[in-house]
């Protein structure tokens, strides 16, 4: 499926990504859940992402993080605010030092407490797009917030996307594991 258009695509691209993500992380072995990740030698993998995320949960915190700043951007837009998407003192050409200290915030939380905190942020972020309507999250100028983007955007991104993302960064670590 490409890039969802409508509110039923958004949401289901988002519901599939997740399944299968977990069911990727469910299935590892202990030895691939338990080595970490290391994509150093791999020259196409130059992103900082790839040397930033150390282990699955490394890979959840983030997703539970930007699921935390889509709502928390939701709700501030909703109450007649005009606030970016980033926190302060972030853009979009320093998000990556942002990505940063999120992964260094939860170098203590456990895996447990990750999975159940995406599991939760995951809930929260279905319920939130449900409640807008196919015109609120595809039409571009719907908010006056979203700037030129539309708000599907937003939750596509913070989704499907990014659990694309996570399965892609899965599979490369299963198979330098298996490679070994």
């Amino acid at each position: 499926m490409g890039r969802p258009v409508t509110k039923n695509e958004l949401l289901s691209a988002a519901e599939s990504g997740y399944k299968t993500m977990n069911a990727a992380i469910e299935g590892l072995s202990e030895k691939e859940m338990s080595e970490p990740f290391n994509f150093l030698e791999d020259e196409k993998k130059k992103e900082a992402h790839w040397k930033r995320d150390k282990n699955v949960r490394d890979i959840l915190i983030h997703l539970y993080e930007w699921h935390r700043l889509l709502i928390n951007w939701v709700a501030a837009n909703e109450k007649g605010g005009n606030t970016p998407f980033l926190p302060e003192p972030y853009n979009w050409k320093t998000y990556g030092e942002m990505n940063v200290k999120l992964w260094e915030k939860h170098q203590g939380t456990s895996l447990e407490d990750a999975k159940q905190m995406l599991s939760e942020s995951h809930a929260e972020v279905m319920k939130l797009a449900e409640k807008f309507s196919e015109t609120e999250l595809f039409t571009k100028g719907a908010f006056k917030w979203t700037g030129a983007s539309t708000l599907g955007s937003y939750f596509i991104s913070n989704t499907s996307s990014h659990y694309n993302w996570a399965i892609k960064k899965l599979k490369a670590h299963i198979k330098n594991c298996r490679t070994k």
